[in-house]
Formats: structure tokens, C-alpha cells, sequence
């Protein structure tokens, strides 16, 4: 697990930074200084929304190849013929158009959900999660996914990640800008080693601090599923999915581009916390139990 957090913020650090970098390199050819904060302003949107737009647009293609996922087109069985009536049936009930349904090879038991738009989305479940679930769990975690399409959390998070670039690259280049001057009296005009240095430095500090927010939100959308998955099959239902969860919680062999959005995360404590898509499934559970039920009629 810690293994695949330090990878998930070594990505998000390096992204930051290589941004950084460009952004840099850009104000020195095209004149753009701290002082034109409209724009630094732009020039660090059209970056900072760059990389998390493509990556949502790419989402579904990426998603099949990293996964080797089949998609269902023509039932080849029973169960691939349930799945797909089962996910038609749930994404009438929620009100979004009926997701690509597949399948990929994976021992442990996930599913996810991906996808630029609410009615053109990818809906994933593992082998091992049809080998290790009941129809009654597997149709609340279908749900879950289902969920997850309707709220449309994988835009959300796309822009979440945009904005949240954003201040990081107008931030460190403001706060840079001043740290330079410090250290040069008041001499240069923002393009010394100092400026640099502290530019790459704070785009480290601060990428930190803004994967933490993008965490938190993370982990809100899966209560926010898992209650859209307890009303689309049924709470019961729902939390014998996540307690089944349990068995495999921790372990995943989803590619990192996807691990974020499948319905089993990784396990923390302490300050790993603050750096997990998901919140433990026992707090889930809880959540679930805690929920006031939903007037009849």
C-alpha cells in the first residue's frame, strides 16, 4: 500500500513540477511576470486544467487498455446477459445513459466506473469479483458504480485536479517572486537561481498539500456512492457488498491511472490517511447503518 501511495504522489509531484518548469520557461520567452497576474493567471489555467481535461477525455480508452478489459457487446453467457441487464436496469433508475459494461482479469475482488460524460461512460467489474460475490452483492457494488456515473464524480475530480493545479502553479511563482527578492535585496525582477529554486521547491510543497485536498474529496464521493448504490439496490445489499470488500481490502492490481476509481482502495493510518482515495470500509459501513432511510412513496 505505501508502495503505491508514494507512487500515486511521486506522479502528482512530478506533473506539478514539470509544469512548473514549463510555466517558467514560458514567462522568460513570452515576457509574462508575476506582475501581469491576468496573465499568469491564464497561462497557468491552460496547464493546470491541461493535463486532468486529456486524462478525462482519455479516461475510457485508457481504462480498457491498462485493464485488458473485454466489453460486453453480445452476451457470451448467463452472467455476462446479467450483468448487462442489471446495469441497463440501474442507469434508468439514476437517470444517465446505459454505460459500457465489461470485464477484466484480476484476482481480487473491484470493480470501477470511468468516463468524460454521464451518459457515455465504462462500467468494470473483476473476474474475481464474479467469482467471489453473490448476485445480491454484486448488483449493489454495480450500483455503487452506477452511482458514481450519476453524480458524475470522474468530471468532478477531473476539475477538482485543475483548479487545484492551478493555485499550485499561480501560488509558488507568487510566493517564489517574493522569496527572491528576500534573498537578492530587492534586485531582481523575479528571473534569478533564487526564483527557481524556490519555484521548484514550493511546487513540491505545495502539490503535497492540494493531493491532500484532492484525497479528501476522493474519499467523500465514495460515501456519496455507496449511498446512491444503497438506494439504487438496496442498503442491506450494499453494505454485505462492502463487508465482502473486506477480504481482499488493501490488495488491488488496477493500474494507478484507475485505482482511484475502483470500488476497494488502499488502507492507512495515521497520516497515510490523509493520501487515500477511499475511506476505510468499516467507517462505510457505518456511514450506511448511520443513513436515515428514504421515505416510502
Amino acid at each position: 500500500m505505501f508502495k503505491r501511495v508514494a507512487l500515486f504522489l511521486a506522479t502528482n509531484l512530478a506533473v506539478l513540477v514539470l509544469l512548473g518548469a514549463v510555466m517558467s520557461i514560458l514567462q522568460g520567452v513570452f515576457g509574462i511576470r508575476l506582475g501581469n497576474q491576468g496573465g499568469l493567471l491564464v497561462m497557468a489555467a491552460v496547464f493546470g486544467f491541461g493535463g486532468s481535461l486529456i486524462s478525462l477525455l482519455m479516461s475510457k480508452w485508457m481504462a480498457k487498455r491498462s485493464t485488458g478489459a473485454h466489453v460486453i457487446t453480445q452476451p457470451r453467457n448467463e452472467a455476462e446477459q446479467w450483468l448487462l441487464q442489471t446495469v441497463q436496469r440501474q442507469a434508468q433508475a439514476a437517470g444517465v445513459g446505459m454505460p459500457e459494461v465489461a470485464i477484466y482479469e484480476a484476482p481480487e475482488i473491484n470493480a470501477f466506473a470511468t468516463g468524460a460524460n454521464r451518459n457515455n461512460a465504462l462500467v468494470a467489474v473483476s473476474t474475481g469479483l464474479l467469482r467471489a460475490m453473490s448476485r445480491e452483492e454484486a448488483e449493489a457494488v454495480l450500483a455503487h458504480e452506477v452511482s458514481h456515473v450519476a453524480n458524475g464524480d470522474m468530471v468532478t475530480m477531473a476539475l477538482v485536479q485543475g483548479v487545484l493545479n492551478t493555485f499550485v502553479i499561480v501560488l509558488s511563482r507568487v510566493v517564489g517572486r517574493v522569496i527572491d527578492g528576500f534573498l537578492s535585496g530587492g534586485r531582481s525582477e523575479g528571473g534569478g537561481i533564487g526564483y527557481f529554486v524556490s519555484v521548484m521547491v514550493l511546487d513540491m510543497i505545495f502539490g503535497l498539500f492540494a493531493s491532500m485536498i484532492a484525497m479528501w474529496f476522493s474519499r467523500h464521493r465514495e460515501f456519496r456512492a455507496d449511498a446512491g448504490g444503497a438506494h439504487l439496490a438496496g442498503r442491506e445489499k450494499m453494505i454485505a457488498a462492502l463487508q465482502r470488500l473486506g477480504q481482499n481490502q488493501g490488495h488491488s492490481t488496477l493500474p494507478s491511472q484507475v485505482q482511484a476509481f475502483g470500488i476497494s482502495g488502499a488502507v492507512g493510518h495515521g497520516l497515510r490517511r490523509l493520501f487515500l482515495t477511499h475511506p476505510p470500509l468499516e467507517e462505510r459501513i457505518q456511514a450506511l447503518r448511520d443513513a436515515q432511510p428514504e421515505p416510502v412513496g
